[in-house]
């Protein structure tokens, strides 16, 4: 009677041990990705979030390892709005993509101020290589069954000063290229780092 207790409380301890075992594997923080933007007005730090949105993480660090992003301008700065880059090289040559991807805007993400987001055409599913930087906290962007939203997939976590001061310089107009900065604000590059704080 005494071993059949003692194999019963072997086994019960077991399993409380694989129950606790699986508990904290599923309540394990989740290795964000952090990339630096460094950009002719400053650097611009933020963290990426994989677990919201793996298909955008993904194309994003594809084009960063390509170094697609070297020499590329925020084009479109809208003041109290967003700065949008990611596409065009000084001269306005809108370079070549790889094919768009699906949208992940239905993930709980909104487009808060300071947050990473995919720019689009009217086509959902239209995202390829241009991102923009959140200003403010746009609502009309997050996610709804009718207009399906703007992917957000990170959020800026040092140099929001950085971006506040590229969302207040000149812009123009250029035939049809509207909020173009007067001076151009280039990404001179985009890597990848391990670092969350300065």
């Amino acid at each position: 009677m005494m071993k059949q207790i003692k194999q019963l409380f072997l086994l019960t301890s077991l399993l409380l041990g694989l129950v606790q075992s699986s508990t904290a594997e599923t309540t394990e923080p989740v290795n964000h990705p952090v990339v630096i933007m460094e950009t002719s007005m400053g650097n611009i730090k933020l963290e990426l979030y994989p677990d919201k949105a793996p298909i955008t993480v993904s194309n994003f660090l594809t084009y960063v390892e390509e170094g697609f992003y070297n020499g590329t301008i925020f084009h479109r700065i809208i003041p109290y709005f967003m700065i949008q880059g990611g596409g065009m090289d000084k001269e306005l040559n809108v370079k070549p993509n790889h094919d768009p991807i699906v949208s992940e805007a239905d993930n709980g993400l909104n487009n808060d101020r300071g947050t990473l987001a995919m720019a689009r055409t009217r086509d959902v599913n239209s995202a390829k290589s241009q991102f923009f930087i959140n200003i403010e906290d746009n609502k009309h962007l997050n996610y709804t069954k009718r207009n399906g939203g703007y992917t957000v997939f990170g959020k800026v976590i040092d140099g929001i000063k950085v971006v506040d001061e590229i969302s207040n310089v000149e812009t123009k107009n250029v035939q049809r290229h509207y909020d173009l900065p007067v001076e151009p604000v280039i990404l001179h590059s985009i890597s990848q780092t391990t670092k969350k704080t300065k």
